[in-house]
């Protein structure tokens, strides 16, 4: 039943209602594929009361298991980048408690999300870093992106301890430490790299420059330093800029990663908002979602998450126009998922 619900996912079904009709749609030659009894199929009560049951966090640990197995990415000599990000459930929420929050592990390079968490707010995300990535059983040599939210002591003790890597952003919840980077002398150093995108109206230039800090960096595993300066105007505003300065620091020594692999695990950890966060958002309609008992907030996330993990890595990048395809024919998605 639960393969039956990705595969109504991943034709652009978003409700318990919407899954339970194309169930109920499928040719008997498709419901037999999915071990269904086609004049016995499950009805919308029975896929609620399933999907609002299940342990969101194993499901998306399976799911990411399986993804995992079936990308076909080319052998390289780079190191897997995992980024670590949270998003707020926003449709979870009720007049009597807050959105629901989920925290994820997403492999950079494939867009598939490996491992999830849930939270009990953005607070709690700090508490929730390494159970989430004890989930992945091979952290080795791996580079893990995140957040300002996550540039703890502790947490790149445990990647230590992991064999793992690590970017992280610096911000204002690290005052000492923001402060020494930004007392770098940047002025100095030329950009390392360089590069333009467009995406969503708007253009973006940005630029990174990296600097070895042997002493001076109050932060443990600390190897280089890293700014990066984002320019970005939107495409009907073509004069009007908008300029931020980041910060962040990595335990990666100059042998280990070159500038240009640098700026892209950064530019990585970003793009997780495109390639996840604003599928879910505005494909999926995820925010407007009326999901909200049980475990079928996170459940029902995981299942999108496997939708357009399992798309991504057939090399497709609008999933909008994917979910429409697979929608017109109910074989599809079973190819897809490789179901035969």
């Amino acid at each position: 039943m639960v393969t039956a619900a990705v595969c109504a996912v991943v034709a652009g079904y978003r409700s318990y209602a919407a899954i339970a009709e194309w169930v109920a749609d499928v040719p008997a030659s498709t419901a037999l594929a999915l071990g269904m009894t086609p004049d016995r199929r499950p009805s919308e009560a029975m896929i609620r009361r399933l999907l609002q049951a299940m342990d969101p966090q194993s499901l998306t640990a399976a799911i990411g298991v399986w993804l995992a197995g079936r990308a076909t990415i080319a052998a390289s000599t780079k190191p897997r980048a995992i980024a670590v990000d949270g998003k707020a459930l926003r449709g979870s929420r009720t007049t009597d408690t807050t959105a629901r929050h989920v925290m994820t592990a997403c492999d950079q390079a494939t867009g598939v999300v490996l491992a999830g968490t849930t939270v009990d707010g953005k607070t709690n995300e700090i508490t929730r870093f390494a159970p989430l990535l004890d989930q992945i059983s091979d952290l080795r040599d791996t580079v893990i992106t995140a957040d300002a939210l996550h540039c703890q002591r502790e947490h790149v003790t445990y990647l230590a301890e992991r064999g793992a890597h690590w970017i992280l952003t610096v911000k204002g919840n690290q005052p000492h430490l923001h402060a020494q980077l930004t007392a770098l002398p940047w002025r100095a150093v030329p950009d390392a790299a360089r590069d333009t995108d467009r995406g969503h109206g708007r253009r973006e230039i940005r630029s990174c420059k990296i600097l070895t800090i042997s002493t001076g960096i109050d932060f443990p595993h600390a190897a280089q330093a890293i700014q990066i300066r984002r320019r970005r105007r939107r495409l009907d505003q073509p004069k009007r800029f908008t300029t931020e300065t980041v910060y962040a620091i990595t335990d990666l020594h100059v042998h280990q990663a070159r500038p240009a692999q640098l700026a892209s695990w950064i530019r990585g950890h970003w793009s997780i908002e495109n390639k996840v966060h604003w599928v879910r958002d505005v494909t999926y309609d995820e925010d407007r979602s009326q999901i909200r008992t049980g475990t079928g907030p996170e459940v029902m996330a995981a299942l999108r998450n496997a939708a357009i993990g399992a798309l991504r890595l057939t090399g497709i990048t609008n999933i909008a126009a994917a979910n429409r395809h697979h929608a017109r024919d109910s074989t599809r998605p079973l190819k897809l998922l490789g179901i035969t």
